[in-house]
């Protein structure tokens, strides 16, 4: 684990509280109705819409979701994956190694085009320096850069290339990491990785592991890295994901009720929580007061200085207007969290488990 969870470098100027709950998203956003008509035109070529102006398209979709998220009053942004189509398929068109034989059906009638990696992968140019350095000069709040892991990359393809899922898991890993150098050369200092297919198949905890020691190896330490892990059993992978080097782990609670917060409870979490604390699933948005329970219910596993908020996962599949109603009551929650810890009017005394460790 790394030795960076000090998240105040991204506390805004002047912040009202002593107590800083940083607020964020997981990554994706609704896309505006009219960039999805701005891809149809773009793919019919009958209608002249050519590469130029579905690029101002997203460009646009780009500054107008980044600048929804800071009306939100988010501490750290990102532009909702405006130039993104699915999490795989999107890096997958960018490495070398990868081809595509038409869509495969995932769940209910959602298709993604589930690549095939037919020779050695490799890095040629920057999946995501252009949207960083472009979400960047759009805002004045931190950017965080969501990427999808090597895992899931390589766990929801078909390898026709390597002797293993493993080896090409680690190959993968290695072009992530060469992508977060140039990320950071650039001004990025929020990493999020995304390992959704850890979840499924938790037994592969330990290659995951290797495959972040892969992607960290010599980025800074002021660089904060964070993993995604969503819907899952996560007592299959709790406590050993306390060894991964990461600064943050972003997991998903809220649609569980948080059954599974107690999982959580013992050994001792050391590492910042990234809480789920509304529902990616209902299309209703939640009050700030059940926010603000939800909340709390991160605060029995870590200390204040140690909870991040957000929702369960990406919000791209919800009503435009749900997504931002989630995100305004989410920091308003986080917002009067923080005031009644000033006030000592929320008991944050835990249990004291034993280290992991131990």
């Amino acid at each position: 684990m790394s030795t960076n969870q000090n998240k105040d470098q991204f506390r805004p100027d002047g912040h009202e509280n002593d107590h800083f709950l940083l607020s964020t998203v997981v990554g994706s956003y609704p896309k505006p109705k009219w960039l999805n008509r701005a891809k149809e035109l773009y793919q019919d070529e009958d209608h002249g819409f050519d590469e130029d102006d579905y690029q101002e398209a997203k460009d646009d979709a780009a500054r107008l979701i980044t600048n929804e998220h800071e009306r939100a009053g988010l501490d750290v942004v990102v532009d909702g994956e405006m130039r993104r189509n699915e999490m795989v398929e999107f890096f997958a068109h960018r490495i070398d190694g990868y081809e595509f034989n038409g869509p495969v059906k995932v769940w209910g009638h959602n298709y993604f085009d589930k690549p095939s990696v037919v020779s050695e992968v490799e890095y040629d140019e920057s999946w995501l320096v252009d949207e960083y350095e472009f979400t960047a000069a759009a805002t004045n709040r931190p950017v965080k850069v969501p990427i999808t892991g090597p895992y899931t990359l390589a766990n929801w393809s078909f390898n026709e290339a390597y002797d293993d899922d493993d080896d090409l898991t680690l190959e993968l890993a290695d072009l992530v990491n060469e992508e977060i150098e140039k990320l950071v050369d650039a001004g990025a200092r929020y990493i999020q990785i995304d390992e959704p297919a850890l979840a499924t198949t938790p037994d592969d905890h330990a290659i995951v592991g290797e495959a972040l020691e892969h992607i960290v190896s010599d980025i800074p330490e002021e660089v904060r890295i964070g993993l995604h892990v969503c819907y899952g059993d996560y007592s299959r992978i709790y406590p050993e994901i306390l060894e991964f080097p990461v600064d943050e782990f972003d997991l998903e609670l809220a649609n569980g009720d948080y059954d599974q917060l107690e999982v959580f409870k013992d050994p001792e979490f050391t590492a910042d929580l990234a809480l789920g604390v509304t529902d990616v699933h209902v299309a209703e948005v939640e009050s700030v007061e059940q926010i603000e329970q939800n909340i709390q219910k991160g605060l029995e596993i870590v200390p204040p200085e140690q909870l991040v908020v957000s929702p369960d996962c990406g919000v791209k599949l919800l009503p435009r207007e749900v997504a931002y109603g989630k995100m305004a009551n989410m920091v308003e929650a986080a917002r009067n969290v923080e005031a009644k810890l000033d006030a000592g009017e929320i008991d944050i005394e835990r249990e004291s488990p034993a280290p992991a460790d131990d």
